[in-house]
């Protein structure tokens, strides 16, 4: 007689699949699939979608296709767009301060950084001048210029352009300064602010807009350079120029190859600036 059981030495059946495995863990079964591919997807592998889950590679492959959101000529979008502005005031609100602060001693030194350009070899003095002022009401004028016009640009250009265009500028006042008068001393921001007005003209032709308030700013503000005494014309033109030519490549540079010829922009402008500080150098040896 049959026993109803089978033995203990009976042979296990192998255990039966109802589930595919993950596509990236053999063995780890899943029901769930990528909605995009359907490949099936573990926890670990699957990631959240607006509808269901997508595998790695999808999301992956996805976030590729997307173009990255860029300013209107080039930069990336950030949420505080007046940082560098705003960095770039309380710079020059600190190095003016530290004047009622420091030493005697020390005080000369520093403001000796800012006395002019290029005294002695001291060619730093090229960009420490464009950070030094003198008195409450050359700094008060010049920090309210940077907070007008350093915001809409720093938005419209992107952190590294506005800075670029704003260093370079001043470094261009400094050259300009040099070739012309480089024995008299000059202090300020106004080079690098004459280079934002000079730019922002330039875009704001692209963009269409009316340039009647923008050049009725640029008329009076040289109109005061040539008429008021102890003003550094020499710094606002050299500034302006510079600020104009950069907004040019800034504003006119093709889609494709847009920050190349940002750059090579940049740049230009920087190798004519080095060009006219070794022609001032030249005259003054």
């Amino acid at each position: 007689m049959l026993s109803d059981q089978q033995g203990s030495g009976a042979p296990e059946q192998p255990p039966v699949h109802t589930l595919p495995d993950c596509y990236r863990h053999p063995g780890r079964e899943t029901g769930v699939g990528c909605t995009r591919c359907g490949r099936p997807v573990c926890p670990e592998c699957r990631v959240d979608a607006a509808v269901g889950f997508q595998c790695r590679e999808c999301v992956h492959g996805g976030n590729a296709a997307v173009r990255r959101a860029t300013t209107e000529f080039g930069g990336r979008p950030v949420g505080d767009h007046a940082l560098v502005t705003k960095i770039l005031i309380g710079i020059n609100l600190v190095v003016w301060g530290l004047q009622y602060v420091v030493s005697p001693s020390t005080l000369d030194y520093l403001y000796m950084w800012g006395t002019g350009v290029a005294v002695d070899g001291q060619w730093y003095r090229m960009i420490t001048s464009v950070f030094f002022h003198t008195a409450l009401l050359h700094i008060a004028m010049n920090m309210w210029s940077l907070w007008v016009l350093g915001p809409p640009l720093e938005q419209l250009l992107g952190r590294w352009r506005f800075l670029g265009l704003y260093l370079v500028s001043g470094l261009a006042g400094s050259a300009l300064q040099l070739v012309v008068a480089p024995d008299t001393p000059a202090l300020g921001a106004s080079g690098a602010i004459f280079g934002l007005l000079g730019a922002l003209v330039v875009i704001q032709r692209k963009r269409g807009f009316s340039l009647g308030p923008i050049l009725a700013i640029v008329a009076v503000n040289l109109v005061a350079t040539f008429t008021i005494p102890n003003i550094s014309w020499e710094a606002h033109v050299g500034g302006l120029a510079a600020g104009a030519l950069i907004g040019l490549g800034l504003a006119h540079a093709p889609a494709r190859n847009r920050t190349a010829v940002q750059a090579a922009t940049l740049v230009a402008v920087l190798a004519v600036v080095l060009v006219t500080t070794l022609l001032g150098v030249s005259r003054i040896s």
